[in-house]
Order: C-alpha cells, then structure tokens, then sequence
C-alpha cells in the first residue's frame, strides 16, 4: 500500500510538534549534610539507589571520605592517607573511587569496597595518581603525574593493565568518569590555557563543551549509562555553572543558594544529580537535584 507525500508530511509535522512541545527539565535542589557538626560537605557522585560519596570536613577541621545514604552517613579513612580524603566515583556496588594524600605528599589513588576494603589505584612509574571514576565493572579512571610531573588521565580495566588518555593536541588530560559501556569523560586545558570537555569512546574524543562557555571553558564530570553527562562550565565572568546534557540539549543546574559557583558532579541514570554551592558566607555545601 503506497502512502502519499502529503500523508507522510503531515505524519513528519505531528512527530515535529510533538518533539516542539516536550517540556524542558526542571531541577528541584536540597542540601546535602553529611552529619550535623559538619562545617563542609562536598558530594562528588551518586548511584542509581542514591546512594552519595564525597568527602566532609568536621568540627575540628579534619577531612574524610563518606558515603551518605538517605539520613545516614558512613565515614571512613585509609591509613596511608595524611590529608585530603575524597570519594570521586561509586558504583552500584557501592564501591568507591577516590584519592588522598599521604605523608610524603604524594596523590594516592585507591578503590574502597561496600565492606571497607581498600585497594591502591597507582599509575606504574607515575609520581602520583588520582581515580575519581568507577563503573559496575570495577574499571576505574582517573589521572596521573609522570617523571616530569606532566598530567595524563588513565583507565584501569578490572583486572587489567593501566591505559593512559590524552587528548591530541591539548595537554593535562583528565578522566573523570566511566559508564558501563566503557564511555569516559575527559577534559584537558587547550592552546588559549582554557578547558575542552570530551566523551571518550576509546578511539575518538567528541567534544562536548558547554556552549555558555566562557573563556576558561567546560570541564566534564559523569556520563551515565542512558547518554546523558554532567559537568561545570565558566562563564565569561569566570563564575561557575554547573550544566547537564540531556536529549541533545544543554540545560544549567544552578543551585538557588549558589547561582554563581555551583558545580554538577555526580549523575545516575535517574538524573538525579549531585554537586557543590559556595553561599556568600563560604565554604561548600552539597546538593542534591532531582529533575522531572
């Protein structure tokens, strides 16, 4: 049965309208705390049970890492680290990435199981290494410093060898985060000192860079398993905004306690997004954005 061009037409028109017509997203935003006495909170990723990992800095000004889930928080701390513990990453798992600094001053990288095991994430030959991204696979991304203190971001497949990313033309390459098909996040600082965000599919990098974007650039976060990635823009004012790419389209996550220095971290695959605010007072304060 043939169609006509005028019925094919107006199919194309409906299908054109309702594309036109579909609502943009909407963020509803609530601080994140991860106890009471805390005097800063800092909420790097979220899982798709929303359950969120970061780091937070208590009454007495000392730093750990923990994993926040509904009005309960675990801390937790890893003895070789003297300062700066942080969880970048979790997976379904519940396993975590992240990264400190030890005695020597010397960035270590490690995984942290939902049980409390730690396992060393450092780059062979590297002068320090920092993973900040971990997908239900177990492989984890991150970056390193070479012999020369030169920026490399990597990729460790579960079991595997490491892999070092950069990104042609540019330099200090970070990877950030990985998704379940092996897709990674990478920024680096281009030729103008400026950062350029990438999606990474192994071969080729796609630049993905916020089109509000100011001269200091996009840097890219979280890429989930459905297509969708977060990350933080400058603007032309060197303020800071946090953005989710959704559908093709880029939409601002602002926080409305922090619309000039917010940051989008974290992403699941329920666009439940989680990142950081400076209020006017100082000091970071987490956030946690559920989009409808």
């Amino acid at each position: 049965m043939k169609r006509s061009i005028l019925g094919v037409l107006l199919v194309l028109t409906f299908v054109a309208v309702g594309i036109a017509a579909a609502p943009p997203l909407t963020f509803t935003f609530s601080d994140v705390h991860a106890n009471k006495t805390a005097l800063e909170t800092d909420t790097y990723a979220v899982n798709n049970f929303g359950t969120i990992t970061g780091d937070y800095v208590d009454a007495n000004g000392v730093q750990h890492g923990m994993i926040h889930g509904g009005t309960q928080t675990t801390t937790f701390d890893y003895n070789k680290c003297q300062a700066g513990i942080a969880a970048y990453g979790i997976n379904n798992r519940c396993s975590v990435a992240g990264w400190c600094t030890s005695a020597s001053g010397t960035e270590i990288g490690f995984t942290r199981t939902k049980e409390g095991n730690f396992v060393d994430i450092n780059f062979p030959n590297g002068t320090g290494t920092e993973a900040t991204g971990i997908n239900d696979q177990g492989d984890v991304v991150g970056l390193y410093f070479d012999a020369n203190g030169v920026q490399h971001g990597f990729l460790k497949k579960a079991g595997g060898k490491y892999q070092s990313i950069d990104v042609p033309g540019e330099s200090s390459a970070a990877a950030w985060g990985i998704n379940k098909a092996g897709q990674i996040t990478v920024y680096a600082v281009n030729s103008s000192g400026g950062f350029d965000a990438f999606l990474y599919n192994g071969k080729t990098f796609k630049n993905i860079n916020d089109p509000n974007a100011g001269t200091l650039g996009t840097v890219v976060h979280t890429p989930n398993n459905k297509g969708d990635i977060d990350g933080t823009y400058y603007d032309s004012s060197n303020n800071t905004h946090g953005w989710l790419l959704h559908g093709g389209t880029y939409y601002d996550v602002n926080d409305p306690k922090g619309p000039t220095l917010s940051r989008a971290d974290g992403l699941n695959d329920n666009l439940e997004i989680v990142g950081r605010y400076t209020p006017s007072t100082g000091g970071n304060v987490g956030f946690k954005a559920i989009t409808k």
